[in-house]
């Protein structure tokens, strides 16, 4: 099935920028949120030079405004004459040692990655039982797979609720004609990944957002992207002494 109508949140910058790049080269329309309005016009003044067959609408969304998740989804539906998938991608990567006196970070990190991700599941979910179809993608992190320590606590542990929701979702609708897809990135190329981990492990921006995308159009339930190595470190890591997890962590 293709799906031709695609809303991806947090689509001003990296891998939302990119996923929007890579489905509007397949003659998608798009659906783009992000807090950044002028980096999402820029983007939508860049597809449309680039594929002008495609529809590009934007809107400023602030998902952490749950309120205002199910408004501009709604809009974003009705100016796109429907939506048969959205792409739940926006998320933060800020995180402190817990009880460090940095509760701020580690709260915002919680509430984007995890709270906020619901509110979009929820708008989503609405539009797509109303319709009796679409695609529900929700992306979560490889960091979901095992509680990190440290500064990682948090931000670990908001992606793991993510990855259970989206789990959740899976059976609950596996007979239902609305499909349901967890994507577990590994480290890509991005501003956010630059700081997380070992710089010898990131994927180029073009391959792992490749793997993402094919992912995605097939459907799968679960997807550890790229699939090397993440697919063999999804396996490995819940099985590791906890002292090799913190070395990994640090």
């Amino acid at each position: 099935m293709t799906r031709s109508k695609i809303l991806i949140t947090g689509a001003s910058t990296g891998l939302g920028a990119a996923m929007a790049r890579d489905f509007a080269a397949k003659g998608r329309d798009l659906a783009l949120c992000a807090r950044r309005v002028d980096a999402l016009e820029a983007l939508r003044d860049e597809l449309a030079t680039a594929h002008p067959g495609v529809t590009v609408a934007v809107r400023g969304l602030d998902v952490d405004d749950h309120a205002a998740v199910p408004e501009a989804f709604g809009e974003l539906r009705d100016e796109l004459g429907g939506l048969d998938r959205v792409i739940v991608n926006a998320g933060i990567g800020k995180g402190a040692v817990i009880g460090s006196g940095r509760a701020a970070a580690n709260l915002a990190t919680a509430t984007t990655n995890f709270v906020s991700a619901l509110a979009q599941a929820e708008a989503a979910l609405a539009i797509f039982r109303a319709k009796r179809a679409g695609h529900l993608v929700l992306v979560s992190s490889m960091s979901a797979v095992r509680g990190l320590p440290g500064k990682k606590a948090a931000y670990s542990a908001s992606k793991a609720g993510l990855a259970a929701l989206g789990e959740a979702l899976a059976v609950e609708l596996a007979k239902s004609p609305i499909a349901v897809t967890t994507l577990l990135p590994g480290y890509i190329a991005t501003d956010m990944a630059a700081k997380a981990g070992d710089a010898r492990m990131v994927a180029p921006l073009d391959k792992g957002v490749t793997a993402m995308v094919r992912a995605i159009e097939r459907e799968q339930t679960r997807a550890c992207v790229p699939q090397w190595p993440w697919r063999l470190i999804d396996l490995a890591l819940p099985l590791l002494p906890a002292a090799v997890v913190t070395r990994m962590s640090t």
